[in-house]
């Protein structure tokens, strides 16, 4: 049963992802005209031209993506998840509208917010982009853009956020024709915002920083920081490309708020020394946390 369980609970992530991922287009999107992007924006323009289902034209406009990432995005259990979050998103984006209290509650919300565009986007791209994290969380996608997204992330490198602002532009443009260039503009706004929070939850907000120091005093520097902040420093070797001779490089990783600490550290030991400081999204290991598969 073990070995089941981690399958599961991305199938559990999956649902919960489509479920919020409809609510935001529901609440927020819908009521203020702005396209969310992709296939989902495709289907608004429809929907707000001949009425269709939205629910119902997402689900057929995933089906050729869905081909296409089957086929370049890690096969039958990629397949598998993506599916999983195309039916349940496009059910729950039609099936909110058949539940009372949810009509009930959106009618009040859209009330509350007086067709404020502003939050409305803003809203919206914290919703949504907490959806998206968790169906990348999950190893999958919600279809739609995402599987261009993944495609352009995974053959050239390209982050998620410029990867949905380079896949869903074309879309937003074409609703401006529809519903305004005004609510265009806020749509790229949400856009982007929506990206930056689905990386957020998909590699999580515990940003280190890293530092590199070249020091004539490597024994002092080193013990210092070993024995006042308790990180662990690791000695490599280097050699000057100008002088020619060998100097140890120090490398070690502290949080953002032991960052002072340690340059203050360094300039006290070794004012003269070379401090090269970077970030790095996470830390896992000692010190941080722990190391896991998942």
């Amino acid at each position: 049963m073990k070995k089941y369980l981690p399958s599961i609970w991305d199938y559990l992530l999956i649902v919960a992802s489509s479920l919020i991922q409809a609510v935001s287009l529901r609440l927020f999107f819908i009521p203020a005209d702005l396209a969310s992007g992709g296939v989902s924006g495709i289907a608004q323009i429809l929907n707000h031209i001949t009425g269709w289902p939205i629910g119902l034209m997402v689900f057929i406009g995933n089906v050729p993506l869905f081909l296409l990432g089957w086929r370049f995005l890690g096969g039958f259990k990629f397949a598998m998840r993506t599916a999983a979050a195309i039916v349940t998103y496009s059910v729950f984006t039609d099936l909110l509208l058949k539940v009372p209290a949810f009509v009930e509650y959106s009618q009040v919300l859209i009330d509350d917010l007086k067709g404020d565009i502003f939050l409305n986007s803003l809203y919206g791209a914290i919703v949504s982009g907490v959806g998206y994290g968790l169906v990348y969380r999950a190893r999958g996608t919600s279809g739609g853009s995402d599987i261009l997204a993944r495609i352009l992330n995974n053959w050239r490198g390209i982050s998620m956020t410029q990867s949905y602002l380079m896949v869903d532009t074309a879309v937003i443009l074409s609703a401006g024709f529809v519903f305004g260039w005004k609510a265009a503009l806020y749509a790229m706004i949400a856009l982007y915002i929506s990206g930056l929070v689905a990386e957020t939850v998909l590699e999580g907000g515990g940003t280190v920083r890293t530092a590199m120091i070249v020091t004539a005093k490597p024994e002092e520097v080193s013990a210092c920081i070993l024995d006042e902040m308790e990180r662990g420093v690791t000695w490599l070797e280097g050699r000057g490309a100008y002088t020619g001779n060998s100097r140890p490089v120090l490398y070690c990783v502290v949080s953002r708020a032991e960052l002072a600490t340690l340059k203050a550290i360094v300039h006290e030991k070794d004012p003269e020394a070379f401090m090269v400081i970077g970030v790095a999204h996470e830390a896992l290991g000692e010190g941080f946390k722990p190391l896991k598969a998942r």
